[in-house]
């Protein structure tokens, strides 16, 4: 077992996965593994990269947050 913040906490990786379980899987019936595929993607790529609101980087999308990292502190 880690510590808080080491580099053997999963806590990121299990917010992840029980978002995609509560918000895509228990909400979808897919017919083949090419559709859920399909889904996972669109929701992973589509929404929680790019939508949704991320509270531990000050409720922005981790895509706002990169680009305003990746711009530096004179554009904040």
């Amino acid at each position: 077992m880690g510590r808080v913040g080491s580099c053997f906490d999963n806590a990121a990786a299990e917010a992840f996965f029980s978002s995609l379980e509560w918000e895509v899987l228990s909400r979808n019936d897919f017919d083949t593994i090419a559709e859920a595929k399909g889904t996972v993607l669109d929701w992973c790529y589509g929404f929680y990269n790019h939508d949704r609101r991320h509270s531990t980087i000050g409720m922005v999308s981790p895509i706002d947050y990169e680009n305003a990292a990746a711009a530096g502190p004179e554009a904040a």
